[in-house]
């Protein structure tokens, strides 16, 4: 078997090389080039048709004052948030199946997406916060359900499936006192409640997503820098001590950095199911590639995502479905080809 042939950014003699297969180095470029498409036509579609010459106005100031409003105050947030978001969850996604070890090990199947919600609906429905609140209850409350999980399943160290069955429990509990807390509520506030819940990207504004925009940029850039120890953690533990790098640390760093996108994406959209489960996977298959696989993740991420919200626009209109819908519809017909697979294995 031939070695894959690779690129290197930086001197050999560096501390901070990055050195990238050239058949990943393919594909991230493909899934962006996809992406931008998906991108174009998501701004030109709608109830309002621009063609790509009016958007191209738009964006140097000569447009029309109605259409620049529609393009860059209406669509243009919810598709930078499609497209973060999505990158968010498919990073997160990766940190988790390589921190455990298994295709399952994403924060949605675990239920540390369950806990960002229920940080955000005590925010919502006991306190009444803003939206940079909501961000901050989500955040807590992702981060509260993930040392939850992680104390209880630690044992001499963290073994991936008893954190995913942990995971699983603690996540049905906090979805009754979810119920508990939407029916306890008003109806209008229960309503509201409800209809985030189900992942939403329609409606969004700048000042509802710039928050979690500045959550997910941290978090995201600190993902980047963790990256090269978690590909050495997936030498095993021993090996990755010997080296240099502190495992146990490494795995919490990688939980923390993980449930911060997940509850960030959690606090303006909802719980959005399924592409940090199946985005790291689809990017894996097509690259080939071992690791975390950081960059390609999040753009398979910030493609589905964006796909979905297209298609959650546009099948039933003038009617919008929440992104939620889609994606936890692609996400089920994935998981059973999945298990599938591991059963016939």
């Amino acid at each position: 078997m031939q070695p894959s042939k690779t690129i290197l950014f930086g001197s050999q003699s560096g501390s901070h090389n990055i050195l990238i297969p050239v058949k990943s180095l393919h594909w991230c470029l493909v899934l962006s080039l996809m992406t931008l498409i998906v991108a174009a036509i998501a701004l030109s579609t709608g109830q309002l048709k621009t063609s790509f010459t009016e958007l191209t106005q738009v964006f140097f100031g000569d447009g029309d004052s109605f259409l620049s409003t529609v393009v860059l105050e209406w669509r243009l947030p919810r598709l930078i948030s499609s497209l973060l978001f999505g990158a968010a969850l498919g990073i997160s996604g990766a940190l988790f199946q390589s921190l455990i070890r298994n295709p399952l090990g994403s924060p949605d199947i675990i239920g540390f997406n369950t806990g960002a919600y229920t940080g955000a609906l005590i925010v919502i429905i006991l306190l009444g916060g803003n939206y940079f609140q909501i961000a901050l209850g989500a955040i807590a409350g992702g981060i509260a359900c993930a040392a939850i999980v992680y104390l209880l399943a630690f044992k001499q160290g963290v073994e991936g499936f008893r954190l995913i069955i942990i995971g699983i429990g603690i996540s049905a509990m906090l979805s009754a006192f979810n119920t508990w807390l939407m029916v306890s509520s008003s109806l209008e506030t229960a309503m509201s409640a409800a209809l985030w819940g189900a992942g939403s990207l329609n409606g969004l504004s700048w000042d509802m997503v710039l928050p979690s925009f500045l959550f997910i940029g941290v978090a995201i850039f600190s993902a980047l820098v963790l990256a090269r120890k978690m590909n050495i953690l997936e030498m095993g533990d021993d090996s990755a001590n010997m080296l240099g790098v502190d495992s146990e640390r490494t795995r919490q760093l990688a939980m923390l950095f993980g449930v911060i996108l997940t509850a960030a994406v959690t606090a303006t959209a909802g719980p959005i199911s399924f592409v940090s489960l199946v985005a790291p996977q689809l990017a894996k298959k097509l690259t080939k590639q071992g690791g975390v696989g950081v960059i390609p993740s999040a753009l398979m991420g910030a493609m589905l995502l964006t796909l979905s919200d297209f298609a959650a626009s546009n099948l039933f209109a003038p009617n919008q479905l929440p992104v939620g819908m889609v994606t936890i519809s692609i996400g089920g017909f994935y998981l059973i080809y999945l298990l599938i697979q591991q059963s016939g294995n």
